[in-house]
């Protein structure tokens, strides 16, 4: 269905989804609701931390390298709750919770950890079964198709330069960041200065020239656009655009493998519940969609009854 639009014959590119709902329809949100950035004034002092912090902090980086490992895994932006997580647990357990949002240690190592643990783990469920847990992964997926590589079970055995290269990459940038941002700190926080209609210009034409150069029709860029007020729909009607990136990946995939199956079954659709392995994943996938359902349902079911 191309609604008589040229731009729209070989379906939406995935790099113009996500550059038009994550690039221009963030800069549609920040013009239409502009945030006060409160900047750090006091000088920056020590930057290390003493072995004495570090063993106080011990247990809140174990902790949370353990929670944001487990999270990370989890599909539906599981890496983001993370850390939400570990500073819950640190606040717990803490005997000083009542300092908790002053600039405890404690309450920074530990989902900072947890951070740093999910992002890692989250290639997990994308390496082995090609599926994106969050935005993030949903741009890598893209990525790699675009490269021709199909994430799942067999990327580690058809491409082991790009498994290895992914694990020596988590490394190498985790050592980068240390060189790279402390001593630049003073200069991360002078951009937080910069006021965001300086900023938004340049975005737009980075992400201009980028459309630009991957396919060289300047149609794509009015289409990116248009995803940009796409998301900035789902923004005014407290949407999440990420997901919408989740099912744009998926989708596709979903539908190919789909086609192969009904193909091979001769059209039937009871080979999806005849195989044990297929019945329960379609089962866990159905409590799982149930599970996050019922919240709402329940909050709306209350809501009826308070307003009786």
């Amino acid at each position: 269905m191309t609604f008589g639009l040229h731009m729209l014959t070989d379906g939406i590119e995935f790099v113009v989804l996500a550059m038009g709902i994550f690039g221009f329809g963030e800069i549609f949100k920040n013009i239409a609701d502009p945030e006060k950035r409160d900047v750090v004034r006091t000088s920056i002092g020590r930057l290390w931390p003493s072995l004495q912090e570090l063993r106080e902090n011990m247990g809140a980086i174990l902790r949370g390298t353990g929670i944001g490992s487990i999270l990370g895994v989890l599909p539906g932006n599981g890496a983001i709750l993370g850390p939400f997580a570990s500073y819950a647990v640190e606040k717990r357990i803490s005997k000083r919770s009542q300092d908790f949002g002053t600039g405890v240690s404690q309450a920074v190592a530990g989902p900072e950890s947890a951070n740093n643990a999910g992002a890692q783990t989250s290639f997990i469920p994308l390496l082995t079964l090609g599926l994106p847990p969050n935005a993030v992964m949903a741009l890598m997926v893209g990525a790699m198709m675009i490269q021709g590589i199909v994430p799942g079970p067999q990327v580690i055995e058809r491409n082991p330069e790009l498994f290895w290269g992914l694990v020596a990459s988590m490394w190498i940038g985790n050592l980068m960041l240390v060189i790279i941002n402390l001593p630049m700190i003073g200069l991360w926080v002078k951009l937080l200065q910069v006021p965001y209609r300086l900023l938004f210009p340049a975005i737009v034409a980075f992400c201009c020239i980028g459309l630009f150069s991957i396919s060289n029709d300047p149609a794509q860029v009015m289409l990116a656009g248009l995803m940009g007020l796409l998301g900035f729909g789902l923004w005014k009607l407290q949407f999440e655009a990420a997901p919408l990136a989740l099912g744009f990946v998926l989708g596709r995939l979903l539908e190919e493998k789909l086609r192969q199956a009904l193909i091979i079954s001769d059209g039937s659709m009871m080979t999806f519940v005849q195989s044990p392995l297929s019945a329960s994943l379609l089962g866990i996938g159905a409590f799982a969609l149930l599970i996050a359902v019922l919240p709402s349902i329940r909050k709306s079911r209350d809501d009826v009854f308070k307003d009786a």
